[in-house]
């Protein structure tokens, strides 16, 4: 009996420490996201963990918010540097990238209008004009959200749904 009071006041002794800690981690967490917000608070941007500090959240994909959600989503983004090339259907010219051993070629329209103008021609098996011959080097993964299309050659069906999953998300809401 003599030792039972000594373990279970241990175990108290213990219990309490482990939720003082506790509490003081959510406070420190919770007053850091206040000043977070605060720092960003009426500016419309978002400072991220991966450098894209000044981000617009307005509800449309911008270049630099769909590089955060592929980040965010695991991916490793590389921005292809060199001429970005015209894909016939598209009026806007890709923002081109590559994720791990895969290639990404990224259209960011000024509103979701314009990105329906130019889906409205694509065939979304091929990501190619409909009826044109698919000028792709393998079969395309197509995404469409808000103002972006997205297409992305990889021969991983997991990455593949992993990518469709992080863009048809939606775009950073204000």
């Amino acid at each position: 009996m003599k030792y039972f009071g000594l373990i279970l006041f241990g175990f108290l002794s213990l219990s309490a420490c482990g939720r003082s800690k506790a509490d003081s981690a959510s406070a420190t967490s919770s007053s850091e996201v206040t000043a977070a917000s605060a720092a960003g608070a009426g500016e419309g941007n978002v400072a991220s963990s991966t450098g894209h500090a000044s981000c617009p959240r307005t509800g449309l994909w911008a270049r630099c918010s769909v590089q955060t959600r592929l980040e965010q989503s695991g991916f490793v983004v590389r921005p292809v540097k060199g001429e970005t090339p015209k894909r016939p259907g598209f009026s806007v010219l890709p923002a081109v990238y590559t994720l791990g051993h895969s290639r990404l070629e990224v259209f960011v329209y000024s509103s979701p209008q314009a990105a329906a103008r130019d889906a409205s021609g694509i065939d979304t098996l091929t990501a190619s004009p409909r009826g044109a011959r698919p000028t792709w080097q393998m079969p395309p993964t197509y995404v469409r959200s808000a103002n972006l299309i997205a297409v992305f050659l990889t021969d991983s069906p997991v990455k593949g749904e992993r990518f469709t999953l992080a863009l048809t998300a939606g775009p950073p809401q204000p």
